[in-house]
């Protein structure tokens, strides 16, 4: 996996690791209390070697509906919008939750969110995703290729 720096156009190698201490992890940077996710699994997107945290995901599994939802996802704040430092960040964090979703339920594999209504559109554009109602979705075989997409691209 790996993200673009976007004012050179270098790739950095990325990897998604389980967050352990909360403490860093303010609103002014990441945008929510991330303390308060601290009963779900929660992810955080760093350059390999680098102890920056550049991306978090936290998400819930929904084994009653072979689902993983993404309860939040944020980019830093300086890898948001128009002048981000980094791209592909949110893309290889949902790519991680589908991959969970993938090896705990298979083919019946779903990936959930439910997104800012003004970012919507961007989701379903981006990354195949469905509407359904209040919730975004995703899918097999369309999971597949936003896995492949993440984990192949730039090799």
């Amino acid at each position: 996996m790996n993200i673009i720096e976007t004012s050179k156009r270098v790739k950095h190698e990325v990897e998604i690791l389980p967050v352990e201490d909360y403490e860093n992890l303010g609103k002014d940077r990441y945008f929510f209390d991330w303390g308060m996710e601290h009963q779900y699994e929660v992810y955080t997107l760093q350059i390999i070697g680098s102890t920056d945290i550049l991306g978090l995901l936290s998400i819930e599994k929904i084994t009653s509906e072979w689902r993983v939802h993404i309860r939040l996802l944020t980019v830093a704040r300086e890898n948001k919008g128009k002048n981000k430092r980094y791209g592909r960040i949110a893309g290889n964090l949902i790519a991680h939750a589908a991959k969970i979703a993938v090896r705990e339920f298979g083919e019946l594999a779903c990936v959930s969110l439910r997104p800012k209504s003004k970012v919507a559109r961007h989701y379903i554009d981006k990354y195949n995703m469905r509407s359904t109602g209040l919730t975004l979705n995703i899918e097999v075989p369309e999971i597949l290729d936003l896995i492949t997409n993440y984990d192949k691209q730039g090799k």
